[in-house]
């Protein structure tokens, strides 16, 4: 998808925000799950809760 056609820009945002938000994405040195199902568990939630928020 070329970049000028500002179709990303929803998927920028996400990225963005699920890396302020989840600390565990950002940084591994600073905060990281012991296990890889606390980690899934903790995206399953967060990409969740984002989409439950959005208008219909």
């Amino acid at each position: 998808m070329p970049k000028d056609s500002g179709k990303t820009n929803y998927i920028e945002r996400f990225n963005c925000t699920s890396r302020q938000r989840v600390s565990r994405c950002a940084r591994r040195s600073l905060a990281f799950s012991k296990s890889l199902g606390n980690l899934i568990g903790l995206l399953w939630n967060f990409i969740h809760h984002s989409n439950k928020s959005l208008p219909p």
